[in-house]
Parts: structure tokens; sequence; C-alpha cells
């Protein structure tokens, strides 16, 4: 299993931090409509998209080692993008899956995974080393 992780001393506890944001990102995403704060501004729920999936994909480009790791967590959430936009029309009243939204996620898988490529890939990694120095 470690090899599937870069390497930290609790790649449990940092996978169930990432499981949940994905609960968290799921949640707010099946709130009613009238539970949320007004737009600031038209099209804000897109950069919400963009960032939420970008933040989630990033944190998987730093936990997961194997480019493979890494492709199928953005594949993962691809699709769970996709289901939450499905479950919208299906289980609320008040909101409605979009298309766009689709595209907002990806766009932010996309960024996101570019993290692997950068000094910030080996964030969790520092993290988690010096919480157990």
């Amino acid at each position: 299993m470690n090899r599937l992780f870069r390497p930290c001393r609790r790649p449990a506890a940092w996978l169930a931090l990432w499981f949940a944001g994905l609960v968290l990102v799921a949640a707010a995403s099946l709130l009613p409509a009238g539970d949320l704060p007004p737009a600031p501004f038209p099209g804000v729920d897109k950069l919400e998209h963009l960032v939420g999936h970008g933040a989630l994909s990033a944190y998987a480009a730093m936990l997961f080692a194997p480019a493979r790791a890494r492709l199928a967590a953005a594949g993962g959430l691809l699709a769970f993008g996709i289901g939450i936009e499905a479950a919208q029309e299906a289980l609320t009243a008040t909101r409605q899956a979009d298309a766009a939204d689709v595209l907002a996620n990806a766009a932010g898988i996309a960024l996101g995974q570019l993290v692997a490529f950068t000094r910030l890939s080996g964030l969790l990694a520092a993290i988690d080393a010096r919480l157990h120095a």
C-alpha cells in the first residue's frame, strides 16, 4: 500500500482527509438552493466548481505517488462530479444538472493535477514529516 502514496507515516489518515473533502463537496452540492448564500456575481458557481475540484485534484496529486494512481484519482473525481450533477437533478427539487458545471470540474481537475509536476507535490509529505517529528 505504501507504494501507492508519497512517503509519509500515516497515508491512511491523509486518504481519509481526502475522502472527507469529497463528502463535504457532495453535501454542499446537494443542499437546497435556498440554503446557499446569494451569488456575489454571475457565474460564481462555475468558479466554485473549478476551485473545489481543483483542490481535490491537487490534494490527490500530493497524496498519490504513481502517475497511474493520480490518473485514476482524476478519473474518479470526474466521475464523482458527473454523479453529483446527476444527483442534483434526481434528488433535489431546487438544483439541476448543468454540463457547464461538469466542464468547470474537469478544468479544475486538470489544473489540480499539474501540482504533481511542481515542488508542491511534496507538501503533504513535508507536513506529515513535521507532524511526526
